[in-house]
């Protein structure tokens, strides 16, 4: 009885010191199985991550809110997953892990349902249009009335007067449920990572766990590229599908009021999640560790003895300590550790580039969408085939060259410079990249064509439309015969309309063309040449410089590992990511968003009023804002770098210096160490003759006189 309790007890951190009870089980076949399961969780976290990333232009349409809130929402992912990291860090290794992560993966998938619910609750989209149309009418309203009655008759609301619609409707934005899901997706990610990975570091072999841990973070890097494919399947589908006549949808995914199925996405990322969570249920709390040089589990290998020496090398016993003691000492240990210089000066420049590629990477896809014109379907595309697996390619790169090179502290500090230092250059080069801005009038160009920016004083109205009763607030654009985007066919003048849906045509416009006689068709141009030129250049540029920075990621990580004491290894591994979560995570795509809504030309407006989300940008602005933001911060972290080669400079020749002392201090003590024992030798050597020159004779305890068998000892000892 006494033996079967001692078998059962678990050591500290939840480690077993006695084989599983389950003798059917295989403790090997219970670590690849939960070795699979991890990965899958991985997966479908990084999956449900990179989509959240490809909704934001979707999201910004359907609850019609200005960017920086969409910083928010993405934001509230890190407040959710700092809210609990500390307690999970902490408690969670000393329960049942498995079920701490299947808990979590069950939080995260609940948290993206709720992120799809408002779909569900908040109704059909409605697009802002001027226009009715219906299919099986033969007279179309005139998209230009002449008065306010025909407004009425039409259905539409006259300018300046409030809409009935909203009464009764409630005041709470439905975007409040995507970032409370948001923030539960964030709490339940927070065990999935540090119990994990420690669970795999403590149960396998130590030749394995290295293994083990690498095929997970590949994993974690193929997830947001079948996130960032979802959400280019889903931008394609309109997000009513199934619930409307698609022959009565006047607009393309290419048109900035264009709406795809976003909540279908975070239904089969909630799904995946929910089904990741299902395996860690079944999996033991605990394993033996297993056996260096194992390679087959036979019940020798799988049995466990209590007090292995191996056991007590790779999980060396903690001493019991209250937990105001770890209080006490815990204050005086970060100050240790934000003393050091080096550490600090690494802190600050991660946080200023992690501010930079955060921003970067959450409004990459837009950019591509508002710069180049195309659709957020094929920016999502692009950006999980072109730049996600380029960024893979570069951290796997990067790590080999670290060891192939042999880099020491000093020459992985340099090689993560380096390659920041040429993406910086190369990412120049985007400045280049322009687009002109689309010409649509009376917001960059005015009515007669000309080529001259309205930006301080746009005029949606002028003398060919106004004997039309329009909204300048409406986004209905139509693309005149003349090239040019006009903001609705009222706008434009057009006083009849042939056809329904998007084949609807739109004639006698008289701000169209310089006759005032020409057609125009739903939707905006998109006939611009320079764009469609210099796009694929911005791609390649795009992976060229995205594999060079990510060339510098491992060794800069290194660098963040040894240069710090090792007992301070844990603290800094993880107030370096509090730190970068804080400082970086959260505020990166807030400011980020709202200077990018500093450059609208257009916005749009809510049902209810209020501003909604943007239509149009001032091109030029929106690259030297998001271009310029990003590079600014780049920067400022390469000037911060220098004092930090400064110090780590003196560190090493200070490290050096000392390493060649203790070898001339240890050699000069081997050496006297040696001298010593030559002496010793020969005074050993040199006494025994002594002995045998000045007492030849050698009496016994008796008094008699020597022997031969006296002599042939003294001759023995003298040998």
């Amino acid at each position: 009885m006494a033996v079967g309790a001692e078998q059962g007890r678990l050591g500290e951190n939840g480690r077993s010191n006695a084989p599983s009870r389950d003798a059917g089980s295989s403790p090997c076949s219970s670590l690849k199985m939960f070795l699979g399961a991890l990965s899958f969780a991985y997966f479908s976290k990084s999956l449900s991550g990179s989509y959240m990333k490809s909704t934001i232009t979707q999201l910004e349409r359907r609850f019609d809110i200005p960017s920086y809130l969409i910083g928010v929402i993405d934001g509230s992912f890190e407040v959710g997953n700092l809210l609990v990291i500390a307690f999970v860090s902490y408690f969670g290794a000393k329960l049942h892990r498995p079920k701490i992560i299947a808990i979590g993966c069950l939080l995260m998938s609940i948290g993206t349902f709720i992120i799809a619910l408002p779909h569900f609750i908040i109704g059909r989209y409605e697009f802002e249009t001027s226009v009715r149309w219906e299919i099986n009418s033969t007279d179309s309203p005139a998209p230009c009335p002449k008065n306010s009655a025909a407004i009425v008759a039409q259905g539409s609301v006259l300018p300046g007067v409030p809409n009935t619609k909203c009464e009764g409707e409630s005041n709470m934005s439905m975007w409040i449920y995507v970032l409370l899901g948001n923030v539960l997706r964030g709490i339940g990610e927070t065990p999935v990572q540090p119990l994990g990975i420690s669970y795999i570091d403590d149960f396998a072999s130590q030749e394995n766990a290295a293994l083990y841990v690498g095929c997970v973070q590949t994993i974690s890097v193929v997830g947001p590229v079948f996130g960032y494919l979802l959400g280019s399947m889903c931008a394609k589908i309109y997000v009513d599908i199934g619930f409307v006549n698609m022959e009565t949808i006047s607009i393309g995914p290419s048109d900035s009021r264009w709406v795809g199925a976003w909540w279908l996405g975070y239904l089969i990322a909630g799904v995946l999640t929910l089904l990741s969570a299902v395996p860690f249920w079944f999996l033991p709390r605990s394993l033996p560790v297993g056996q260096k040089g194992a390679t087959r589990c036979t019940p020798e290998q799988t049995s466990f003895i209590k007090d292995s020496p191996l056991l007590e090398n790779k999980y060396p016993a903690d001493e019991p300590t209250g937990f105001l003691e770890m209080a006490r000492d815990f204050i005086p240990t970060l100050r240790i550790l934000l003393g050091n210089p080096i550490y600090l000066i690494y802190l600050c420049v991660t946080i200023i580039q992690l501010n930079s590629l955060i921003g970067m990477v959450t409004y990459k896809p837009k950019y591509i969408e508002q710069h180049f014109g195309q659709s957020a379907s094929k920016a999502n595309f692009l950006m999980g085939v072109v730049n996600i697996p380029a960024v893979a390619l570069g951290m796997f790169s990067g790590g080999l060259c670290m060891k192939k090179l042999k880099l020491s502290l000093m020459g992985a500090a340099k090689f993560a410079f380096s390659t920041s230092l040429i993406g910086y250059f190369l990412s120049l080069f985007f400045f280049a990249m322009s687009c002109e801005n689309a010409k649509v009038a009376g917001v960059t160009v005015p009515y007669d064509g000309m080529d001259v920016l309205l930006f301080d004083k746009p005029s949606a109205f002028t003398a060919c439309n106004s004997d039309c009763v329009c909204s300048a607030n409406d986004w209905d654009p139509v693309c005149g015969e003349d090239g040019i985007t006009y903001v609705s066919p009222c706008l434009a003048g057009c006083t009849r309309s042939d056809g329904s849906g998007s084949n609807t045509v739109f004639t006698q416009c008289s701000c169209v063309g310089s006759a005032g006689n020409l057609t125009a068709r739903t939707g905006q141009c998109l006939d611009r040449e320079d764009c469609d030129r210099m796009f694929p250049y911005f791609l390649a540029l795009s992976v060229i410089t995205s594999f060079i920075i990510s060339l510098g990621g491992t060794p800069g990580y290194m660098l963040l590992i040894r240069c710090i004491e090792p007992q301070l290894k844990s603290l800094a591994l993880g107030f370096h990511a509090l730190a970068t979560r804080t400082l970086a995570g959260i505020p990166a795509p807030i400011y980020f968003g709202a200077i990018i809504d500093t450059t609208c030309l257009k916005w749009g407006q809510k049902r209810c009023g209020g501003i909604g989300a943007c239509r149009i940008y001032n091109t030029a602005a929106y690259r030297t804002a998001y271009l310029g933001l990003t590079l600014s911060l780049r920067s400022a972290s390469f000037l911060v770098c220098i004092p930090g080669f400064l110090l780590l400079r003196q560190q090493v020749r200070r490290e050096q210096r000392n390493a060649v002392r203790g070898a001339l201090a240890n050699g000069g003590a081997e050496m006297e160490a040696l001298g010593k024992d030559e002496t010793a030798d020969r005074e050993a050597a040199v006494v025994p003759e002594t002995k045998s020159v000045r007492e030849p004779v050698v009496r016994d305890t008796e008094g008699s006189q020597p022997t031969a068998e006296h002599h042939s000892r003294d001759r023995e000892t003298r040998l």
